[in-house]
């Protein structure tokens, strides 16, 4: 069976790269710099149900992510959760967040509606972050 993208995850990000464990996706939200990362695993909700190797993987991945976030992005402080408490299949999110965004200095999730991306800032993103993460 090949690995299938949650159709909520799907329908809200923009793919990036695949990394050796995670597919690297972009929230479609232009008002932070947010990548989320999705264990190539069918059935997973938890970290611990992951092999001891590929959680060990995931953290070196989520690591990567935040370097390519601080790099990228120039952010000052890079959060990194993994909630999945509507979207079960498992999914870290990576934000990077500077004092004065959005919502700071609070959580991200429901602080009002996303703000897409225009197309052609949506590709230099994605174009950006592949970069950053090879």
């Amino acid at each position: 069976m090949s690995f299938v993208l949650d159709p909520r995850l799907k329908a809200d990000t923009a793919p990036v790269c695949d990394l050796a464990l995670c597919r690297v996706l972009l929230m479609n939200d232009s008002r932070y710099p947010w990548l989320i990362l999705v264990p190539q695993r069918d059935s997973i909700a938890e970290i611990h149900e992951l092999a001891p190797g590929e959680a060990t993987l995931l953290m070196r991945e989520i690591m990567q992510a935040t370097r390519a976030m601080r790099r990228f992005a120039g952010v000052e402080k890079v959060n990194v959760g993994a909630l999945g408490n509507i979207v079960r299949q498992l999914h870290i999110h990576i934000v990077g967040r500077r004092a004065g965004d959005f919502a700071w200095p609070g959580p991200v999730w429901g602080a009002g509606a996303p703000s897409a991306y225009d197309p052609a800032e949506l590709k230099a993103r994605l174009v950006g972050f592949a970069d950053q993460l090879r």
